[in-house]
């Protein structure tokens, strides 16, 4: 299992706002989530090397600011297809 924070990064990328982890980490000035594992960019390497371990199961979250930037109002395309 991994959060969204934890996975995704790309957090300015494809019109996704910011999330209240972003704004508590960089109100911190210690180490952020602007990359992360960079998931949004290597989610298919990623999908390839569960199926090479021989998972069967991948829970994850998808950043809402991601998906409904503004967190009301019109979906992001973009974002649901990610």
């Amino acid at each position: 299992a991994i959060s969204a924070f934890q996975w995704e990064g790309a957090v300015d990328e494809d019109g996704r706002k910011p999330s209240i982890w972003d704004t508590f980490v960089q109100a911190r000035s210690g180490p952020d989530g602007d990359i992360s594992c960079d998931g949004y960019h290597k989610y298919k390497e990623d999908v390839r090397l569960m199926y090479e371990m021989g998972l069967d199961a991948f829970r994850f979250s998808i950043s809402w600011p991601r998906l409904i930037p503004s967190g009301r109002g019109p979906v992001n395309p973009k974002g649901l297809q990610f």
